[in-house]
């Protein structure tokens, strides 16, 4: 099998899977639907083409968290366009500045198909909702390996001031969210697997979920370990002294 691997950063980033009426949250991760939305979008597909959609929800979906952002909240209004009438006000919450590697293991063919439609995408691409477009390219690349390795190996995405933060440690530890392979035990589920996108019945069902821990080299490490400059000596100065001097 092969795996293709998505980078999705950017300023903003909402990911809802039991969003309804005036409160519209977000996980903490990408969801596989809002995933799969969004190569969907990339291909030009139809809302309403299923057997599509069937097509690309049957890819095996992980995502690494690389950097977990801020969760933050806005209130949002708005006015009906034919009557002018205030809609109720709503709370919608976000994360911002988070990074994460997403991503998608199946067919070699339908993956490169994904792969060149992200590059010359039909429609634009967001994170979630449309008010949240990527601030970075989104593919990274296509392997031939398998899921877990892929989001094992993948070199750390976070932006440069988040590693330097973390530039004491010569792993970091991150957290991954996948579906479980043949056999392997699952500890959670999330109601997240697409069915349909059609606008009249949007329908989702419950998929498996492994949440596992991988360490990742850290490429900022060795700035920790570098011997510190030596001090240069600080001159003298009393800033008394020009009250002191003598006038000519």
């Amino acid at each position: 099998m092969s795996v293709l691997l998505l980078r999705l950063a950017g300023p903003l980033q909402a990911w809802g899977a039991s969003a309804r009426f005036v409160r519209r949250t977000t996980e903490p991760a990408p969801t596989k639907s809002g995933v799969i939305g969004m190569l969907a979008a990339a291909k030009g597909l139809h809302r309403d083409d299923d057997t599509s959609l069937a097509r690309l929800a049957s890819l095996r979906f992980g995502v690494r968290i690389d950097q977990p952002g801020t969760r933050i909240r806005d209130f949002h209004t708005a006015h009906h366009a034919a009557t002018g009438k205030s809609m109720p006000l709503s709370e919608r919450f976000y994360l911002a500045d988070a990074i994460f590697v997403a991503a998608l293991e199946g067919d070699r063919a339908l993956l490169d198909e994904l792969d060149s439609a992200l590059r010359t995408p039909a429609h634009p691409l967001f994170l979630g909702r449309r008010s949240c477009p990527p601030s970075l390219p989104v593919e990274l690349a296509t392997h031939d390996t398998s899921l877990a390795n892929a989001l094992q190996e993948e070199p750390w995405q976070a932006a440069d001031w988040y590693q330097r933060l973390r530039h004491k440690e010569h792993t970091v530890a991150l957290t991954v969210l996948r579906e479980p392979g043949p056999g392997e035990q699952h500890a959670e589920a999330l109601r997240d697997q697409p069915l349909s996108f059609a606008a009249a019945h949007r329908r989702h069902a419950l998929r498996s979920v492994v949440n596992i821990t991988v360490e990742v080299p850290n490429p900022l490490a060795s700035t920790a370990r570098r011997a510190p400059a030596a001090a240069r000596p600080v001159p003298h100065h009393d800033p008394f002294d020009a009250v002191t001097e003598e006038a000519p």
